[in-house]
């Protein structure tokens, strides 16, 4: 398998070079040249395995470079017993009769991202190993709240590395960065930064593009990666539970095999939703991937319409980790879906970058609507959804979750369409207590994030974990706030290197 850049298909790559790079030096994001496929005898006897037999048989496909051994390491260290509340991982929850939730939060960090997050790191290990050897790999995050715990969580104390992960100040639950301040682990750092999101992403990517840096770097034996997903790395793990969660339902026999199914899921960098298109292609019978996105909506926007535009008000609203403007996986759709064209892509990124916006033309957007559909609900929705949810289903969702919930419920009541559906759940409700709480409670006694943890699991009876539990009372590692223009000194700092050793 080789992996191309989306905006210079001349780059070919292997796997393990796309996973340790993170990001093309163009700018563009790998992606594997050409998309393996599954026959429904493959998805038949993948079922017959536990997860861990399930993620070697997909990532298999992908990382041709790996040997089985290496592989085996990778995925038995990162799903093994113990690590996931679940034994089946990422679990189905029914619903409805026709809607099951795909739990996706049952690792360490109560998060989706710990689904590839776990994995991460010794795809990362190994890479590294194949393609940079006796070099330091140096890994920044931009996250808006549940990408940096699971990355630090995933990435500490990991030989040879170092990890720092910048979050926007005023951006994330307080949960969120109470998670990422107290991390333990002696290569890891936090900072936040004034602004949004975009604002770190871009900051980040900023960094991995500067030539000079990267030439100083490779003479001081360190070179940078990514834990977000713009590293295929990241990207590749998550192709895994759309097929396992397919699995589950003929397993169950809430569908036949062969049959279709929608997915619903909530995202604001479109990674997650990306994963799924995947395994559609692959030959999972997707028949409609629906987008969730809360009032930050530039995705509903853009599949609806085809013009994507950036220039609009931002939003901080109770889902923040969709606070998000600037959806960077969506490039990779857009390279898929123009025949992998690089230049239309880079030409479509490059006004995003000088305009804020871009228009693509009526083929390619009848493309993604034939596999794509869309919707976005606000935060009073998302509140009035966690209610509805738990008052009728006795199941308790967080704000991320509700907002795919609520799509799911607008496109039914507008298409007429009971097609079997999954809805991908991102995180686990007590990330979100305040928002969560107010839902569900009339009244709200309490003033701080851990009596209303307390006071929640009165109202619900549901579970508080205990990883979340055993942050009260934590003292912040990490205070430092820095403007966007600071991110690079603060790479330097976190590396005991000054300014001016890189710009010599």
């Amino acid at each position: 398998m080789i992996y191309t850049s989306t905006r210079d298909k001349s780059v070919k790559v292997s796997a393990s070079q796309a996973i340790a790079k993170g990001i093309s030096a163009d700018g563009g994001l790998f992606v594997p040249t050409e998309i393996p496929t599954l026959s429904l005898d493959d998805i038949k006897r993948i079922g017959t395995l536990d997860y861990i037999g399930r993620a070697k048989e997909i990532l298999k496909l992908y990382l041709t470079d790996f040997t089985d051994e290496e592989l085996s390491m990778c995925v038995e260290g990162a799903y093994k017993k113990g690590k996931f509340s679940s034994d089946k991982v990422a679990p189905l929850h029914k619903l409805t009769d026709s809607a099951e939730v795909l739990e996706l939060w049952r690792g360490p960090t109560c998060a989706f991202k710990d689904m590839a997050l776990q994995l991460l790191p010794y795809l990362l290990t190994v890479s590294a190993g194949k393609t940079l050897k006796d070099t330091k790999i140096v890994i920044l995050v931009a996250t808006s709240g549940d990408t940096g715990k699971a990355a630090l969580e995933g990435f500490k104390d990991v030989p040879n590395t170092e990890i720092l992960v910048f979050y926007p100040v005023d951006g994330v639950s307080p949960m969120q960065k109470l998670q990422m301040t107290t991390q333990e682990g002696n290569n890891v750092s936090v900072c936040a930064i004034k602004g949004n999101f975009d604002d770190a992403q871009s900051g980040v990517k900023a960094i991995f593009t500067n030539r000079e840096i990267e030439e100083k770097f490779k003479h001081n034996n360190l070179a940078f990666s990514s834990a977000n997903s713009i590293n295929w790395g990241r990207l590749v793990p998550q192709i895994v539970y759309y097929v396992s969660a397919y699995c589950d339902m003929v397993n169950n026999g809430n569908v036949k095999l062969g049959e279709e199914i929608n997915v619903v899921v909530p995202t604001g960098n479109f990674g997650n939703i990306l994963a799924a298109y995947y395994a559609k292609e692959m030959g999972v019978p997707i028949k409609k991937l629906v987008c969730a996105s809360n009032a930050n909506n530039v995705l509903t926007d853009f599949l609806t319409t085809g013009t994507y535009d950036k220039n609009r008000a931002f939003y901080c609203t109770t889902s923040p980790s969709m606070d998000i403007l600037i959806s960077s996986n969506l490039e990779r759709l857009l390279f898929i879906l123009s025949g992998y064209d690089d230049k239309k892509t880079a030409d479509l990124m490059a006004q995003l970058s000088s305009e804020g916006k871009y228009e693509v033309d009526a083929e390619l957007i009848e493309k993604i609507k034939s596999s794509f559909a869309a919707g976005c609900c606000d935060d009073t929705a998302t509140k009035a959804t966690i209610k509805e949810t738990f008052e009728n289903s006795n199941y308790l969702i967080d704000t991320h979750t509700a907002v795919a919930v609520k799509v799911y419920e607008d496109y039914t009541g507008k298409t007429g369409d009971s097609t079997p559906t999954v809805i991908a759940s991102t995180a686990n409700p007590y990330k979100f207590s305040k928002s969560v709480l107010s839902a569900v409670s009339d009244e709200v006694k309490s003033t701080d994030e851990f009596s209303m943890v307390d006071e929640l699991h009165e109202k619900t009876g549901e579970p508080v974990p205990a990883q979340l539990a055993n942050l009260k009372g934590k003292t912040p590692r990490f205070t430092r706030v820095a403007e966007k223009a600071e991110m690079k000194q603060v790479v330097f700092d976190m590396l005991g290197i000054s300014k001016s050793d890189i710009n010599s």
